[in-house]
C-alpha cells in the first residue's frame, strides 16, 4: 500500500445515527501547537461522510495543519477527535513523494492493492480511465524526471484515487494547474463524490475555482475555525 492512503485506527470508535449519513470526523476544542505558536486553536468541526468540504484561508491559518490531524499524521496537543472506523484515507499533499527514476506508469502502480481489486486487469482498468480523464495517457511510459509540475500532480492525484479510498484529503493539489485542468479535477471528485460516496476535504486559495463549485466551506484565521457553512464566505 502507498503512503497515500492507509486505515485509520482511532482511539475512539463512535456512530452517530442520522437519517442521512454518519459522523465519521469529530473534533473537540482541538489545539496543536508547535513551540510557543498555536497552529489550531479550539477548533470544534464535525465532518460526515460524502461531504464535499473547502478549507480556506491564509497561508499560515491552519489549514495544511488540519488536514494532519484528520489524516493521523500528527496528535493535537488537547483536545480530543474522535473517528468513525472504516474509513480508508488518500492524501495528496504538497510533498508528492514520487519516484524521479520510474515511469509515470510504474509511480501509479504502486498504488495497487489485491484486497481493494479482484484482479490486476479490474486495478489497470481504473488506472487507464483515470489517466485519460485527466488527459495524461500519452505521458504514463515517460520517465518521471521529464515530468514538469503539473504532470507530477496529475500523477499524484490519479495515484491516490486508485486507492479507492472513503476520504479524500488534498493540500492545494492544483497548485500547478491551469484552471481548466483544475475543474477538470474537481469534476472527477464530483463523480466519485456520487458514486462512491467518498468524502472530499481539499484545501486551496483558489477563490473563483472554490465559487464555481457546491460544498461546505471552513474557514480558517490565524488557527481559529471562524466560519462552516454553505453560504459563500471568501
Amino acid at each position: 500500500m502507498i503512503s497515500e492512503g492507509y486505515r485509520q485506527t482511532p482511539d475512539s470508535l463512535f456512530s452517530e445515527p442520522h437519517s442521512q449519513s454518519q459522523t465519521i470526523f469529530r473534533l473537540d476544542n482541538i489545539r496543536v501547537s508547535f513551540k510557543d505558536f498555536d497552529a489550531l486553536r479550539d477548533v470544534n468541526l464535525q465532518i460526515r461522510s460524502g461531504e464535499i468540504i473547502f478549507l480556506t484561508g491564509a497561508s499560515g491559518a491552519g489549514k495544511t495543519t488540519l488536514l494532519n490531524i484528520l489524516a493521523g499524521n500528527i496528535r493535537p496537543s488537547s483536545g480530543k477527535i474522535q473517528v468513525s472506523n472504516n474509513q480508508f484515507i488518500a492524501q495528496v499533499f504538497q510533498d508528492l513523494k514520487l519516484i524521479e527514476r520510474l515511469t509515470c506508469r510504474e509511480n501509479l502502480q504502486f498504488a495497487f492493492d489485491p484486497s481493494i481489486y479482484k484482479n490486476k486487469k479490474e486495478f489497470d482498468s481504473d488506472l487507464e480511465e483515470l489517466a485519460k480523464i485527466m488527459g495524461i495517457s500519452n505521458r504514463l511510459d515517460s520517465k518521471l524526471s521529464e515530468a514538469n509540475g503539473g504532470l507530477k500532480q496529475k500523477i499524484s492525484i490519479v495515484r491516490a484515487l486508485l486507492t479507492r479510498p472513503s476520504v479524500y484529503l488534498a493540500d492545494e493539489p492544483t497548485s500547478s494547474l491551469d484552471y481548466e485542468n483544475a475543474k477538470r479535477f474537481f469534476d472527477l471528485l464530483n463523480i466519485y463524490n456520487a458514486k462512491r460516496k467518498m468524502t472530499v476535504i481539499w484545501a486551496s486559495h483558489n477563490r473563483e475555482l472554490v465559487q464555481k463549485f457546491s460544498g461546505r466551506i471552513i474557514h480558517l484565521d490565524k488557527g481559529r475555525l471562524i466560519h462552516s457553512g454553505h453560504a459563500c464566505f471568501i
